[in-house]
């Protein structure tokens, strides 16, 4: 059993490029971090190995997010290993065109399931532990600007991040004042929708500061959350101002 009174994070969606560069900067910032992955093995070992040169106690557990049972029995799997829960980031998403017509209710099922089911019962399984404990602990749900826009192309997608910023400010409003919940929404970052639409000048061009953003700013985003004590419920769209447009 690992505790030695270190923080513990547990996260979803830490192997791609975004959530790998989070995973390692929680790290850093003195948590072990339990994370799960679904398909990529290879990829999420290298990302462990990345994690442990910082948090030797790191692991992580397969789990296809979209199954309750393989949420339930991932923290089952947490629970042999630790006895604190101090931090979720839910990051674990899945994204891919779907023309508004042409939607067919497998797309439907694998965006929405994934994406907004498998972010509600992975805070409703961290609920069940932080609200058994005597500090504050937080959930951070990482969404999409998008959630807020018209893409014509992405409603599934579209729907279930609206969907999870809905979810966090229930949880927060729920869950005070021992649980601190709130989402924070990237713009154009790494890899973005925009990029199937736009160039990346025409994307550029839309930005009232004339940048794409880096995984940096939303890393800077999160340190900011875990530093405050006085805000929940709150959705932080960190996009160089592109909703202004």
């Amino acid at each position: 059993m690992a505790l030695s009174g270190k923080k513990v994070c547990f996260m979803t969606g830490a192997t791609g490029i975004l959530g790998g560069e989070i995973a390692l900067s929680v790290a850093g910032q003195g948590y072990t971090v339990f994370f799960t992955y679904n398909s990529s093995e290879e990829k999420a070992a290298k990302t462990l190995e990345k994690i442990r040169w910082i948090s030797p106690e790191s692991r992580m557990v397969r789990c296809d997010v979209s199954k309750r049972s393989a949420i339930a029995g991932a923290f089952a799997a947490f629970r042999q290993h630790f006895d604190r829960l101090d931090l979720l980031i839910a990051s674990a998403s899945n994204f891919y065109t779907t023309p508004l017509l042409d939607v067919t209710e497998e797309e439907w099922d694998n965006l929405v399931d994934t994406n907004l089911k498998g972010t509600f019962f992975t805070m409703q399984e961290a609920v069940k532990i932080m609200q058994k404990q005597s500090f504050i602990a937080r959930i951070i749900t990482i969404t999409d600007i998008s959630a807020n826009l018209v893409w014509r192309n992405f409603a599934p997608y579209t729907v279930s991040k609206a969907g999870i910023q809905h979810l966090t400010k229930i949880f927060a409003k729920t869950c005070a004042p021992g649980i601190l919940v709130n989402s924070i929404a990237p713009g154009a970052v790494t890899i973005n929708p925009e990029k199937e639409m736009d160039s990346e000048e025409e994307m550029i061009k839309k930005i009232p500061l004339k940048r794409l953003g880096d995984p940096l700013d939303i890393i800077k985003t999160i340190t900011f959350l875990l530093e405050s004590d006085y805000i929940t419920g709150q959705v932080i769209s960190v996009d160089g101002g592109r909703l202004l447009q």
